[in-house]
């Protein structure tokens, strides 16, 4: 079974690798296209939500968070 990695990046998207399954709340799934690697919205403001669409670059959105440790 291969591993889910969820990497934070800085002032963008949460960019998730490996097997997913992405649902909402009523436990339909959102077509990832058989990606590997999917990047998805932090800021709120993509027009593709769950998605990234690069809105973070021209809102403004910052965040940096660090891991304890």
């Amino acid at each position: 079974m291969s591993d889910v990695k969820v990497v934070v990046r800085d002032n963008g998207p949460f960019l998730v690798t490996g097997p997913i399954t992405i649902e909402d709340a009523d436990g339909k799934q959102f077509d990832v296209g058989g990606k590997e690697t999917v990047a998805l919205c932090r800021c709120g403001q993509s027009e593709r939500r769950p998605f990234c669409d690069g809105t973070h670059n021209r809102c403004g959105f910052e965040s940096a968070e660090r891991a304890d440790g």
